[in-house]
C-alpha cells in the first residue's frame, strides 16, 4: 500500500468511527430505555444530544472524499462533538459516584397548568435521580461507559484523521 493510500485508509477509518460509535451509543442508551424499561435522567439526555450532532456531522463527512479539507474539517467536529457527550458522562459518572454535586433544582412553566393539575403530573412521572445508577457493568455505570468510550473514540478519531503521510 503506497503512504499516500495508507492516510486516506485511516481517515476513512477515522470518519467512519465517527459515524459508528456515537450511532451504537445513542441507540444503546434509546435501546435501554425503550426496550429495557431503563429511565433516563437528565443528565442521562444531555449526554445524548452531542451523539446526535455527530451523527449527523460524520454523515455529512462521506458526502466528500475521504482526504478532502471539508471531509476532514467535518469529521474533527464530530470528533468534538463525541468528546462533548464523552465530558458530560465523566460528570455525569462523578454525580453518580458523589464525587461532584448534581443537579439541585428543577425548572418548571409557571402557569403552564393549575397547582393541582401539576401536581397530578409530578405524581404520574417516575422520579429518576442523576445521582443513582441504574445499571451498570463491571461496576461501571453507562454515564461511565459513555465517558470511556466516547472520549476513547474522539482520540482516536483525531489521530486518525490528522494522520500525515510518512516522509
Amino acid at each position: 500500500m503506497r503512504n499516500g493510500a495508507a492516510a486516506s485508509g485511516r481517515t476513512q477509518l477515522g470518519r467512519l468511527i465517527a459515524l459508528l460509535v456515537p450511532l451504537a451509543l445513542l441507540g444503546g442508551a434509546l435501546g435501554s430505555q425503550y426496550v429495557g424499561g431503563l429511565q433516563p435522567c437528565e443528565m442521562c439526555y444531555w449526554q445524548r444530544w452531542p451523539h446526535a450532532a455527530a451523527i449527523g456531522l460524520a454523515a455529512l463527512a462521506f458526502t466528500d472524499s475521504a482526504g478532502s479539507r471539508r471531509s476532514r474539517a467535518l469529521t474533527l467536529l464530530a470528533a468534538v462533538a463525541i468528546a462533548v457527550s464523552g465530558t458530560i458522562g465523566v460528570y455525569h459518572a462523578g454525580v453518580e459516584l458523589k464525587i461532584f454535586e448534581g443537579l439541585t433544582s428543577c425548572a418548571t412553566t409557571a402557569g403552564a397548568a393549575s397547582n393541582a393539575e401539576l401536581l397530578d403530573q409530578l405524581m404520574r412521572v417516575p422520579l429518576v435521580r442523576c445521582d443513582q445508577v441504574q445499571w451498570s457493568l463491571l461496576g461501571i455505570s453507562m454515564a461511565g461507559w459513555n465517558a470511556i468510550i466516547s472520549l476513547g473514540a474522539a482520540a482516536g478519531v483525531v489521530v486518525l484523521t490528522l494522520s500525515r503521510r510518512p516522509r
